[in-house]
């Protein structure tokens, strides 16, 4: 009897490398802003201009939650692009970092039930893309898994593990709407994805390398 072998790719989102010009400065900016156990750092002289096409989210339990890492982020360089204010999902401001990096910190809570903490409880990975379901449809056949999509606006996967950092998919213009950016940019995303599986890049231009193990933490 004949056998066949599945060639279905089995890719997860292993790792978040962003690419700065100070790795040093980079790491001191991500150590105070408290997110640093969530991406990776490698230097990079690689051109660009404009927005990037994607962004990195921070989900928290209020909106105090969210102050602080706002006020943590700007006391350490970031620039605030959207200052924090309620809005019908919730409560949320943007910032970019010194690297150039933009960050939003929101929270679906319109009062808070508890002090401020420096909890995170998710991080979403938000890439910009011309067209939804194309891009969704390729890393379905990556080997995603789709956890929530709505038409041709938004899509998001299931994450590797509990913990880790959650891609999802979003119109290239209404991100860079909702974080108060012009959409135009060219050159370098200044971001490398770590896949578990083979190297390979999107329909949008990111980069997926094979994920390398951390870096041991220096004494």
């Amino acid at each position: 009897m004949a056998t066949t072998t599945s060639t279905t790719v089995h890719t997860a989102l292993a790792s978040v490398t962003l690419e700065v010009a100070d790795p040093d400065a980079a790491r001191r900016f991500y150590g105070t802003f408290g997110v640093d156990a969530y991406i990776r750092l490698r230097a990079s002289e690689a051109h660009s201009t404009g927005f990037r096409g994607f962004t990195l989210a921070l989900t928290v339990s209020g909106p105090a939650t969210v102050d602080g890492f706002l006020a943590a982020a700007v006391d350490a360089g970031a620039a605030v692009l959207k200052p924090a204010a309620k809005s019908l999902w919730g409560y949320g401001g943007v910032v970019q970092a010194p690297d150039g990096t933009i960050w939003k910190i929101a929270t679906s809570a319109r009062k808070d039930t508890g002090p401020a903490t420096r909890e995170i409880d998710e991080v979403v990975l938000l890439l910009g893309v011309e067209d939804v379901k194309v891009t969704k449809q390729f890393y379905v056949g990556r080997g995603l898994t789709v956890a929530k999509s709505f038409g041709g606006k938004y899509a998001e996967f299931v994450p590797a593990q509990a913990g880790t950092v959650k891609l999802a998919l979003y119109k290239r213009s209404a991100l860079a709407k909702d974080l108060g950016v012009p959409a135009d940019g060219t050159g370098s995303h200044h971001i490398v994805l770590g896949t578990t599986a083979d190297a390979f890049t999107d329909p949008d231009g990111f980069v997926w390398e094979a994920a390398a193990p951390p870096a041991p933490t220096p004494s």
